[in-house]
């Protein structure tokens, strides 16, 4: 009986020892998997985020982990006070690293949904670089000039023309958002963007069609063209008309 009793405590005991190896095994299976990788820290999500929340909410909603440096995004937020008062415009995804491209300033989500569309027209976007977009200073809500050239084809020859006036732009996607601090710094300052930005339009069928052609086929510019601006004086313009 006596051994009976001594065999069970041993079973018990082994048991305990064995569990508790078997959790430091799985605690220190992601270090040993890093080891010999270089490793950055970057904030992960650790529980759904709602669109629209406040960065300064999401204290609870994040943590830090290590992971391999290959793998963390150029635009990886490593502190929420980098994003300021700005929100995000997406739901927020448990195991995703949180990145700024994910976040927006409330204003300029404001000035968004604050375009209607007119009726009987339709959205199109073009992707665009910034000088052709006045150096990136466009913001929903302008409207626009379109200018489309053609390289030569059946004229033989390359040929612009400023098609379209007073196009309403309804969306602007990869432009940086002004800062307080670049505001105080230079108030007339506009942050330069750095990759394509695409630029959303709002046109009838029969001229959406138009822009399309000239994105796929030629090359457009656009102008920031107020209601004040004149339409007068323009033309198909070739080589031979830069002179005259």
């Amino acid at each position: 009986m006596k051994s009976r009793i001594i065999a069970g405590v041993v079973a018990v005991l082994l048991a305990t020892v064995g569990t508790v190896l078997l959790l430091s095994y799985v605690a220190g299976a992601d270090q040993r998997a890093l080891a010999g990788t270089q490793t950055v820290e970057v904030l992960v999500v650790n529980k759904g985020v709602p669109a629209g929340t406040p960065a300064k909410s999401l204290a609870d909603s994040v943590g830090r982990q290590s992971v391999p440096a290959k793998v963390r995004p150029k635009d990886a937020v490593t502190s929420l006070a980098e994003l300021g008062d700005q929100v995000t415009t997406v739901e927020l995804v448990a195991g995703e690293q949180l990145i700024k491209s994910r976040f927006l300033d409330p204003a300029a989500i404001k000035g968004e949904e604050a375009v209607t569309v007119p009726k009987g027209m339709q959205e199109i976007s073009v992707q665009l670089e910034p000088q052709r977009i006045v150096g990136g200073q466009l913001q929903p809500g302008d409207t626009v000039g379109i200018f489309m050239s053609l390289k030569p084809g059946d004229s033989g020859v390359p040929v612009t023309h400023l098609i379209f006036h007073k196009v309403l732009v309804t969306g602007v996607q990869g432009l940086a958002v002004p800062t307080k601090a670049d505001a105080t710094a230079s108030p007339t300052a506009a942050p330069v963007p750095s990759g394509s930005v695409i630029v959303t339009l709002a046109r009838t069928g029969a001229d959406a069609e138009k822009v399309v052609f000239a994105q796929e086929f030629g090359t457009i510019w656009l102008s920031k063209e107020p209601s004040t601006a004149s339409e007068t004086g323009t033309r198909q313009l070739t080589a031979k008309d830069l002179f005259k």
